[in-house]
């Protein structure tokens, strides 16, 4: 890729999603594996932020999870981005008012949802996301809404007010190695076309990994920002968080090497 052709295409950043660190803490009271330790491992290895979705049933990552991160992330990585998950009308809000993260990336999960499935849909949600939106604003903190890769729905998450959209890729994750495929990435691209042409930032993620995140990085546009979990605490059990985030990194940098 030419200095030109980089410069067009701001590199797209990794969030270390910590949630399963967490869920192994939570099944014994011993305060092991560290969600902060894990986070600050990854930022030290050049994650460019970290991912927490508080549940309401803190199976994962919980209250005091919330809080020591915003903390180290203040205190020791000031450039690195905060990025907190959620249902905005359930607990996601009363943490987005008292850390004022970087970005929030509204989820429409209802409380018992085993993980996250579907987007937002409109005109259904409009009217309950658009003052939530508004409120996050005011506190100056970015709105992303959890989306399906559907083009006809991006107009209308900007019109809502939101700042990106985070596409659900499970679709896409499916679809690897199998004839549905290159249908799926179609799909993906035209559906951050859509985004990007509504004038709304790009950002992906769910089941994402080291074998299709390269192809995805390459082919959808103005990618942005992924955020990477369940597979990344995966690798990084025979990895190492330093090795993981290295390992995606350079998955990153192969996508980005291989757009026009």
């Amino acid at each position: 890729m030419t200095a030109a052709a980089a410069s067009a295409h701001p590199r797209t950043a990794l969030s270390v999603n910590v949630n399963k660190v967490a869920l192994v803490r939570n099944t014994r009271h011993l305060g092991i594996p560290s969600v902060t330790r894990a986070a600050q491992l990854c930022l030290q290895a050049g994650a460019q932020g970290i991912t927490v979705h508080p549940r309401p049933d803190g199976r994962h990552v919980r209250a005091h999870d919330v809080y020591e991160l915003a903390q180290l992330l203040a205190a020791d990585w000031p450039g690195r981005e905060y990025n907190i998950e959620g249902n905005p009308t359930q607990n996601l809000m009363d943490f987005i008012r008292a850390v004022r993260p970087a970005q929030a990336t509204f989820v429409p999960d209802s409380e018992d949802q085993f993980t996250s499935d579907h987007g937002w849909t409109f005109p259904q949600d409009a009217a309950r996301l658009a003052p939530l939106i508004a409120e996050c604003h005011s506190l100056g903190v970015r709105v992303s809404l959890f989306m399906d890769p559907i083009p006809e729905q991006m107009q209308a998450a900007r019109d809502v007010g939101a700042d990106r959209v985070e596409l659900y890729t499970e679709p896409y994750a499916a679809a690897w190695g199998t004839p549905e495929q290159e249908a799926q990435l179609a799909r993906y691209t035209a559906a951050a076309q859509a985004a990007l042409d509504a004038g709304l930032g790009v950002n992906a993620g769910h089941d994402l990994n080291q074998d299709n995140l390269a192809a995805f990085v390459a082919r959808v546009p103005g990618l942005l920002e992924v955020s990477i979990g369940h597979a990344f605490m995966a690798d990084a059990l025979e990895l190492g968080y330093a090795g993981a985030v290295l390992a995606y990194q350079h998955c990153i940098d192969a996508g980005m090497a291989q757009r026009s």
